[in-house]
């Protein structure tokens, strides 16, 4: 859609103040706040043709112009100024993100959590699917004379265990001979290519003594597997929606917070659409779910040798401050 000069520095000016105060802006307000050269007879003609292309719309007769979702489009495309991070925001993000964590986990969790307080918007967060990751040690560990808890570390950082119940006492001896055989036989290997029920028959040969212990050694194992696989979604400022007077509306805050609550929509939402590298913005009718049609989410990926692992993103009510949530957003990916 081309836009004269003209036209594009008053719908600038129209989405930026809207963006703001929430209130209708009419073409009197344009002509005082913003140098744009022009009176307000010509503004408020001006605002009439983008009102015809689909870009403004008047929620009354009588008040000024709001945007459409069409405007909010040609906005965060072509008329947004990009905008820096703060000093404060730098550092936020610096301070959640600048402990060597064992748990990556931990990790995303604070990353969300850190963009929700510097945007004031929900924040939703997927852990890595982390089946292509490969193992870089196993630990079995006596806890008691019938218990073992499985640990399994990746290369990727991520930590997961298993406590699992035996039926006779267990050796130490047999634990390290245990150990041992299961990391020469899977160290490198990705989650995704470990074959248990062969290294069973393999591991009940070499310990023939407490061969009873390898069938729920390697449940243990597998069940830290299915750990590492299933992403985790953390969910920050789910309640700043009704900050915003759109949501003011309880049965839309209700659809709304109806939407946060599954866990299988949120992730479909999360991947939908979205490239390695991508920060994406779905405003308002662009987004599938009738109850988001008032909003809009803003998304980002993070990967692993190039391969998209998890994602993060922002959202909230199409009146968004969308220079800041994505400066805020790319700092994070980049971190």
């Amino acid at each position: 859609m081309l836009l004269d000069d003209r036209k594009r520095r008053i719908l600038k000016a129209i989405i930026d103040d809207y963006i703001n105060t929430a209130e209708p802006v009419g073409s009197r307000s344009v002509a005082r706040k913003h140098e744009i050269g022009l009176s307000s007879a010509t503004i408020r003609n001006e605002m009439a043709d983008l009102e015809e292309m689909g870009l403004l719309e008047q929620p009354h007769t009588s008040a000024g112009r709001v945007p459409s979702d069409k405007g909010y489009r040609i906005y965060v495309d072509q008329l947004m100024t990009t905008r820096e991070l703060s000093v404060n925001e730098v550092e936020s993000i610096k301070d959640a993100l600048k402990f060597k964590l064992n748990e990556l986990e931990q990790l995303i969790k604070q990353a969300s959590a850190v963009v929700s307080d510097i945007t004031k918007y929900t924040s939703m967060a997927i852990t890595p699917q982390m089946n292509k990751s490969s193992l870089k040690s196993l630990q079995l560990i006596l806890v008691e004379f019938d218990k073992l808890l499985i640990v399994i570390v990746t290369n990727a950082g991520i930590v997961k265990n298993s406590l699992v119940k035996v039926s006779v006492n267990v050796a130490t001896d047999s634990l390290l001979i245990i150990a041992n055989f299961l990391n020469d036989k899977l160290s490198g290997l990705t989650l995704e290519k470990f074959d248990l029920e062969n290294l069973r028959y393999e591991a009940e040969k070499i310990l023939e003594k407490d061969k009873e212990i390898i069938l729920p050694i390697l449940g243990g194992v597998r069940d830290c597997i299915n750990q590492i696989s299933n992403s985790e979604l953390f969910l920050d400022g789910a309640t700043k929606i009704f900050n915003f007077p759109e949501f003011h509306d309880l049965i839309r805050a209700r659809q709304f917070l109806n939407v946060l609550s599954t866990k299988e929509i949120l992730c479909a939402l999360m991947f939908n659409g979205i490239r390695n590298g991508d920060v994406k913005v779905r405003i308002g009718m662009e987004n599938e779910m009738d109850e988001l049609k008032d909003c809009s989410l803003i998304t980002a990926t993070y990967s692993m040798d190039y391969e998209i692992i998890g994602s993060i993103g922002v959202i909230g009510p199409t009146r968004m401050q969308y220079p800041k949530v994505i400066a805020s957003l790319n700092y994070i990916i980049k971190n």
